[in-house]
């Protein structure tokens, strides 16, 4: 794939995200404002009321901008129809989840186990799908050494685990303005240069590039209409279909370890959700960060959300430019 062609991919899940997003926002005030935490920042109180699930026009955008990009470029449409099948189906329980909280104004939306449920469904669907499509069946990339390792049975398990665990960590990264859009259109922005960097001398379909491409455009176009203040909150229907998105399309490209590079936001977010629970329940009450997830921490650190957001844009971008280090 050519840089002309990776741009123009962007440039079209923009516009049509911006379309999507602008025509959505009226809808949604209507009829899914949303609630704020009462245990949350009195300083996110006046958000309360703002349209959420707007991750609908992302989703749309890239779907359709995967599809016709991958028709006139070039690529495997087994690939991307498996990880718009992933990246929509995730979207859907994250639609599920928002409507009953939102629309229903029931609190609890889903039952976590019920999401945890349907998750493991997406994701041992996607494992079985990604080794019967893909040449290398069960071998895992490591960029570094440049060599494959066979992961057998267990590389099942490891896929059901990275998906669970790359789209519950986005989850919990989007909780201020404009920050889990601006990570993630960084983040795959990096998968659809390193894609195209790697598709010329090695493994990686051009469909999962042209995916990657449409997510950032997607994600660019939301972020105009969700950066701070916000006019619109993506929900559960948004960070849940980008983390199980992203996921998917880096295990199809065999890249999933720089993953943990590139998107080590993500990580950190969980990782400072599950330290401070462990320690919270550990210590019968103390806590290692004054709120998890740990943006949250840095607002009460005496941080403006804008500048919490902006300085966790630049660390993203910063990792990006390691994890290019390591192809």
């Amino acid at each position: 794939m050519e840089i002309i062609s990776l741009i123009l991919t962007i440039a079209v899940a923009f516009v049509i995200a911006v379309i999507i997003t602008k025509f959505e926002i009226p809808i949604l005030r209507q009829k899914a404002g949303q609630n704020i935490r009462e245990e949350g920042l009195e300083s996110h109180y006046a958000k309360a009321g703002t349209p959420s699930m707007g991750g609908i026009s992302f989703i749309i955008a890239a779907c359709i901008t995967t599809l016709v990009m991958t028709a006139v470029f070039g690529g495997n449409f087994s690939h991307a129809v498996a990880i718009l099948i992933i990246f929509v189906g995730f979207g859907v329980i994250g639609f599920i989840d928002d409507y009953l909280k939102v629309i229903k104004k029931q609190n609890e939306g889903l039952r976590a186990k019920q999401k945890f449920a349907l998750q493991i469904v997406l994701s041992v669907i996607f494992a079985v799908i990604v080794t019967n499509i893909s040449d290398y069946g069960t071998q895992v990339y490591f960029p570094i050494v440049d060599t494959f390792v066979n992961f057998g049975f267990f590389y099942y398990i490891f896929v059901v685990f990275a998906v669970l665990a790359m789209t519950n960590a986005v989850n919990l990264t989007d909780g201020l303005d404009g920050l889990a859009s601006g990570v993630t259109a960084l983040v795959t922005l990096f998968f659809a240069i390193a894609g195209m960097i790697f598709g010329t001398t090695h493994f990686v379909d051009n469909a999962n590039v042209i995916f990657f491409a449409a997510v950032c455009g997607g994600c660019l176009g939301f972020l105009v209409f969700n950066k701070n203040p916000a006019k619109v909150f993506m929900g559960d229907t948004g960070s849940l279909a980008l983390g199980g998105g992203i996921a998917a399309a880096a295990i199809a490209m065999k890249l999933e370890l720089l993953l943990l590079v590139a998107g080590l936001l993500y990580v950190i977010e969980a990782l400072s959700v599950v330290l401070q629970v462990t320690y919270f329940k550990a210590t019968h009450g103390k806590r290692i960060f004054k709120m998890a997830p740990i943006h949250h921490h840095f607002e009460m650190c005496g941080f403006s959300e804008r500048q919490v957001v902006i300085g966790f844009w630049l660390f993203t971008f910063v990792c990006c430019i390691a994890a290019m280090f390591m192809i």
